[in-house]
C-alpha cells in the first residue's frame, strides 16, 4: 500500500480495502496516526499564518 493511499484511508477520503483484516490495535495505530497527521496539518497552516500572512498585512 502506498503512502498516499493509507494517508487518504486515515483522513477518510478513500476506502479501506474490505479484504484487509481489521484489529482491536491496528484501529488503535490508525486512530493516533490520524490525530498526529491532523496535528502536523494544523501545524503547517500555524506556521504559514504566522510567517507568511501576517508578515504582509504589517507592511
Amino acid at each position: 500500500m502506498g503512502i498516499w493511499r493509507q494517508i487518504a484511508e486515515y483522513l477518510y477520503i478513500k476506502k479501506r480495502d474490505p479484504n484487509s483484516p481489521r484489529t482491536k490495535w491496528l484501529k488503535y495505530m490508525h486512530g493516533m496516526n490520524r490525530i498526529s497527521l491532523l496535528m502536523f496539518i494544523a501545524c503547517l497552516l500555524i506556521m504559514l499564518i504566522r510567517f507568511v500572512i501576517i508578515p504582509l498585512f504589517r507592511k
